[in-house]
């Protein structure tokens, strides 16, 4: 399928292409299949855009930059073409505010999940303007020659993985905080023996970027009614709001909820206390169990299978 990658610069495009090629675990499954991807940048090379069957937008998560490129791609873009948005959050009746009711036909959110070629859901979100043949049509090209396993979303706060998804990480935390589990524990559970990610709960806010986070929660509480539970687990807690303010914001920052702490030429990888707010050597929790089994996990009579059957609970419940 050959895919033309346009950015501000073609430089950026070439850099795109590139890291693309040498990304491991690599993000091709044929590496000369890169060949296919052309590159340029969307001043010179925007008129692409009229021969594309499928034109993605996946800019800056800005609403008017958004729209200021929808309103170029709808002027030239052939009539029987496909226009999305990889937004994450940006509901599509916000996107789409300025089009056409012709337009807002050919128009929907198609949500890769990172990384786009080990995550198999992609979400693509519609509304009552959306036209239902070409969305089954894009339903099928996606799940027969993308390989995803494709979900049909109505217009809704955080669609429905990310809606689910960070309630799951806020139950997690707000558990543990409760329990008074350390982070290291927590993540111990909250992490493959529930068939999740190795980072848990914790490594996965740094990773996103607790300052990210905050924001994506202000964000669901602004647009849910204030009856959903998912108000019950936003809460703001005062020692993620230090974190932000003395610049521990994950990963990208000074550290979050684990840092690297270089003293004496070595690296040592350190934990925050949730309670005191200090860092220390973060400790290997072996928990004597790293397969996926849920029911020996939630079944197991320590705090363990209980912070386990309290998280896991509690989202089948929100997701029902």
């Amino acid at each position: 399928i050959p895919v033309t990658l346009l950015d501000l610069k073609t430089e950026i495009s070439e850099k795109a292409r590139d890291k693309i090629f040498k990304s491991k675990p690599p993000l091709l499954f044929d590496k000369s299949k890169v060949k296919n991807i052309e590159i340029g940048n969307i001043n010179d090379h925007f008129d692409t855009v009229k021969k594309a069957d499928w034109i993605v937008e996946a800019v800056v998560e800005r609403i008017d930059i958004k729209q200021a490129l929808y309103k170029k791609i709808f002027k030239i873009r052939k009539k029987e073409s496909i226009v999305s948005s990889n937004t994450s959050t940006i509901p599509l009746k916000v996107l789409s505010q300025n089009l056409s009711k012709e337009d807002k036909k050919d128009f929907c959110i198609t949500h890769f999940f990172n990384p786009v070629r080990y995550m198999d859901l992609l979400e693509i979100v519609k509304n009552e303007f959306t036209d239902k043949e070409k969305i089954n049509f894009l339903k099928i090209f996606c799940e027969s020659l993308l390989g995803k396993g494709v979900i049909l979303c109505n217009d809704t706060p955080g669609f429905l993985g990310n809606r689910v998804g960070v309630y799951a990480m806020q139950v997690a935390m707000t558990e543990a905080l409760k329990m008074k589990l350390s982070i290291e524990e927590a993540d111990s559970i909250f992490a493959r023996p529930m068939g999740i990610p190795k980072t848990g709960v914790f490594g996965l806010y740094d990773l996103i970027g607790i300052d990210l986070m905050s924001d994506v929660l202000k964000s669901f509480i602004k647009e849910l009614p204030k009856t959903d539970e998912f108000h019950l687990v936003a809460q703001e807690i005062p020692l993620i709001n230090k974190l932000i303010t003395t610049g521990y914001t994950g990963r990208k920052g000074k550290g979050g909820f684990y840092r690297i702490n270089k003293s004496s030429g070595k690296k040592t990888l350190e934990a925050l206390n949730l309670e005191t707010g200090q860092y220390s050597p973060a400790r290997k929790i072996n928990i004597q169990s790293d397969k996926v089994d849920l029911k020996e996990l939630i079944n197991r009579d320590d705090q363990y299978g209980k912070y386990a059957w309290s998280v896991l609970s509690k989202i089948i419940k929100y997701a029902s």
